[in-house]
């Protein structure tokens, strides 16, 4: 099998060249009037609540308890990587579908400042003896611990205790950790942001508006991703119980967003991995954030496969290009959703393809999650039997009425489907 220079695999059944995208994008003048729009009227109902609040709130958060946010760590053999941050207690609401944008604004603000407490101590609570933690300036906890995992696989935790600062009740936590079963036949590496759920983020205007604006309530999935997710988890018999991780460059502060959109979804539960906004010239550069994660998922579980899912609108595929390159026989597949029109994303593709054929992997590039189901059923990734739920669920999301109806959400753009397999091709797809 050979790769051509236009993305195309010699002696495969189907030979697609990629092809600029045609794509009439909205004036940049009426977006930006919009989303002014949007915001004079948040601002005239806000106006009268922050004035007379701002200093009251102030003081609040200057006595709010710090307590400890514990994320979904993974581990394996008796080792347990525990997530944490030690930061200000905001007192957030559990999120609402009916929650208007104000309330959602407010929620957010309250997010993005909670302060931190910069080398807070942290106590874990372990088997073979307790161990003292030190938080960095940012107030993060990420160790590796020593810790008793179930032979079977699945959910365990590690009990957190904040000792620092001294006086006051004692502030507790359970840091979850999953350990993959021994069933599990591979593991599945996602992107979250325009990949699970729909986030906007190739333009800055609707990503802030998606972000700031929206709660787990009402944040939007991809049609019949639940459903893909659920059969991935599940394999191709039924219960495998695949570990599924979702990397991003979103920062910590959304964990509680994403994590409650994915239970509100029923999208399978798995470790969450985020990135620190620290301010300063990494700020806007993902793939390194994202690659080192990626990498140490690949050395924790060294004698599993996994399947690797992005979007094309960022960094994902010259990320998953590199980590075909430095495990050619670990990648079973990469599927890519097509979410950008930018004819400049196209060399980007162009390099993953070859990549992947030279691996032997295979890749599908598609903006539909039903042709990537299709394909991960025909290698026998997933039932064939879940294929009919994914349909139905997908048919749910895009009906009249549904979500995929709230104001804001663009229409996925039709884009030609691109397989690069020497087995399956693209008339083989739903």
């Amino acid at each position: 099998m050979k790769a051509t220079s236009a993305g195309c695999v010699t002696g495969s059944r189907e030979c697609l060249i990629l092809e600029p995208h045609r794509h009439t994008a909205e004036p940049e003048e009426r977006v930006i009037a919009g989303w002014l729009e949007e915001l004079r009227e948040l601002a005239a109902s806000l106006e009268a609540r922050v004035r007379r609040g701002a200093d009251a709130l102030e003081r609040l958060a200057d006595r709010d308890p710090y307590h400890i946010a514990a994320y979904r760590g993974y581990g394996r053999n008796g080792r347990a990587l525990v997530l944490a941050r030690v930061l200000q207690d905001e007192g957030l609401a559990a999120p609402e579908p009916g929650h208007g944008k104000a309330r959602n604004l407010l929620a957010m603000l309250k997010r993005l400042e909670s302060d931190p407490l910069p080398f807070a101590k942290v106590l874990a609570r372990l088997p073979g003896g307790d161990r003292q933690l030190v938080a960095d300036d940012e107030g993060f906890v990420r160790e590796w611990l020593d810790a008793e995992s179930d032979s079977a696989g699945g959910w365990g935790s590690v009990r957190l205790e904040l000792t620092h600062p001294a006086g006051g009740p004692p502030r507790a936590t359970a840091a979850p950790v999953l350990t993959p079963a021994a069933s599990a036949v591979y593991g599945v590496i996602s992107d979250l942001d325009d990949t699970v759920l729909q986030s906007e983020v190739t333009s800055f205007i609707r990503a802030a508006s998606i972000v700031l604006l929206e709660n787990a309530r009402t944040r939007l999935p991809f049609a019949g991703v639940a459903a893909f997710y659920r059969a991935l988890e599940a394999g191709p018999a039924g219960g495998a119980k695949n570990p599924i991780f979702y990397v991003s460059s979103s920062p910590w502060n959304l964990y509680d967003v994403i994590t409650g959109f994915l239970e509100a979804e029923a999208i399978p539960a798995g470790p969450v991995l985020l990135r620190d906004w620290d301010l300063g010239p990494a700020l806007f550069r993902n793939a390194g954030h994202k690659t080192r994660l990626i990498r140490e998922i690949l050395e924790t579980f060294s004698g599993l496969p996994f399947i690797l899912i992005g979007d094309s609108g960022q960094e994902d595929p010259e990320i998953y290009s590199e980590i075909v390159a430095a495990h050619p026989k670990r990648i079973l597949a990469v599927y890519i959703r097509n979410v950008e029109p930018n004819p400049r994303r196209r060399e980007a593709i162009r390099r993953l393809t070859d990549r992947v054929a030279g691996a032997g992997a295979t890749l599908v590039l598609a903006d539909d999650t039903l042709t990537i189901a299709s394909h991960a059923a025909a290698h026998g990734w997933i039932g064939s039997e879940s294929l009919p739920e994914i349909r139905g669920e997908k048919r749910a999301d895009e009906g009249g009425g549904g979500k995929a109806d709230v104001p804001g959400v663009r229409e996925t753009p039709t884009t030609r489907t691109v397989v690069v397999d020497p087995e399956v091709g693209v008339s083989d797809l739903e």
